[in-house]
């Protein structure tokens, strides 16, 4: 049969206190439905529904994929309920697979044995054993091991709740059939909802093959309720990738203190330091040393470069042979050639720093191309924005900015020019000479200082 996926995602999610629709909290740097809706593109489904509700256009609209058919739930009256909205979408000979918005973790190996494992009369459900199986709803099997019903935790009785097979929600079945099951769900519950749990009971009265299969692991199926679970399954999928890291050569200093939040691609004899914050896409090339503390987003390091602690880079890239920070910030846009030295306090943002190039000091530079072997003291200011309107400076190769220099742009430094310390230069500064700026020092004789009065 031909395979199409339903989301629920229609929740409000009252136990995380928030006004963020509860399917758009974000786990390692991805909303939690975009997480399901990423497993259930890569099987290959002719079509994916997604039952959304409390956000509405909200959850549409941070979610941004026009290929998935949206169906509202109005109201929300149950997962069997929510079912029902989209199930005429379905077509009747399709296999109609269930996933859950909240449910961010689950595999897609785990999906596709679930959808193999039923037949166009039967019905697949994917059930785990837990230690503890409060609050889930339990699977009751007969003396023969056949499931005969899934009864939910606030209706089950004693004996029932000392179960530990749950029901994980998640399930396949032939679309026709699941349409009459769910057709036959009644609210008769503590609840009073309709609960596509019970459409088991249903398909075991009619004859049905009920069928059972496990995830790998019990965090595929751990759902998001409130913050506390939010934050349990971020370090359990960060523990995922921080495995994933070093089973490919990256040394983390400390596993449990990193994060990433999008894509990193590294090189051979990476390491990272503890409490670094990976996002976006990250590109980390050969020998890259990353220290403690920083935050990289949506950049590129160049082989055997070292980014010092407490650094903040943002869309970059960084040559090979680099040393960044410590406490330098790179904002959007620096494209920072080899053997470039940008040091403490220093910020760069749009600009090209030719090779070989130092800014060790306590500056910012914007706007700005800087040739090769450019030394550029502490305290210089690209004087970059008029109040309305950027303007670019330019300082060719071979040049020594002296400390503490404002450059007012539009201004180009030629090549092998000198700047003396503590100038404003507003003109353009001729190649190969000294150009500076300052007023005549004099000395006051006999000038004294202030003293306060006395009272």
């Amino acid at each position: 049969m031909k395979l199409e996926v339903v989301v629920l995602a229609a929740g409000q999610g009252t136990r995380m206190y928030s006004d963020t629709p509860k399917v758009l909290h974000d786990l390692g740097g991805k909303p939690l439905l975009r997480r399901v809706t990423d497993v259930a593109e890569s099987l290959d489904a002719v079509a994916i529904h997604v039952v959304y509700g409390h956000g509405g256009e909200r959850v549409r609209e941070a979610i941004g994929a026009n290929e998935f058919n949206w169906v509202l739930q109005a109201e929300q009256k149950g997962t069997a309920h929510a079912m029902m909205q989209a199930l005429p979408c379905v077509d009747d000979q399709a296999c109609v697979l269930v996933l859950y918005g909240d449910v961010p973790l689950i595999q897609a190996q785990t999906l596709r044995e679930l959808a193999d494992a039923t037949d166009d009369k039967g019905l697949a459900i994917l059930t785990a054993e837990l230690a503890d199986p409060s609050g889930y709803g339990r699977i009751i099997r007969d003396e023969s091991g056949r499931v005969t019903k899934i009864v939910e935790h606030n209706d089950a009785n004693q004996d029932e709740l000392c179960v530990h097979e749950i029901n994980t929600g998640f399930l396949a079945a032939p679309a026709g059939t699941l349409k009459s099951w769910c057709a036959q769900v009644h609210n008769a519950n503590a609840q009073g909802e309709y609960y596509l749990t019970d459409v088991v009971a249903i398909a075991v009265k009619e004859g049905a093959d009920i069928v059972t299969r496990n995830p790998a692991v019990t965090w595929e199926i751990m759902g998001v309720n409130s913050n506390a679970d939010l934050a349990q399954l971020e370090r359990t999928y960060q523990r995922q990738q921080a495995q994933a890291l070093m089973a490919q050569g990256v040394t983390l200093r400390d596993p449990a203190r990193f994060d990433l939040r999008g894509e990193l691609e590294v090189g051979r004899d990476v390491v990272i330091d503890i409490n670094v914050v990976f996002e976006g896409k990250v590109t980390l090339a050969d020998g890259v040393h990353i220290g403690p503390n920083n935050v990289i987003r949506s950049s590129s390091i160049g082989g055997g470069t070292e980014i010092l602690s407490n650094c903040v880079i943002e869309q970059s890239i960084v040559g090979g042979n680099c040393r960044i920070g410590p406490f330098a910030r790179l904002r959007p846009g620096p494209r920072i050639a080899d053997q470039v030295q940008v040091g403490n306090f220093v910020e760069v943002k749009q600009s090209d720093i030719g090779e070989g190039s130092k800014i060790n000091h306590l500056s910012y530079v914007g706007d700005t191309t800087v040739g090769k072997n450019v030394n550029i003291g502490a305290g210089t200011i690209v004087c970059n924005y008029d109040g309305a309107n950027k303007h670019r400076t330019i300082i060719g190769d071979n040049a020594f900015i002296g400390s503490d220099t404002q450059l007012v742009a539009p201004v180009t430094v030629g090549e092998g020019a000198t700047i003396g310390a503590g100038s404003t230069i507003t003109k353009d500064v001729p190649a190969g000479e000294l150009t500076l700026s300052r007023a005549k020092e004099k000395t006051v004789l006999g000038w004294t200082r202030p003293t306060k009065n006395k009272p």
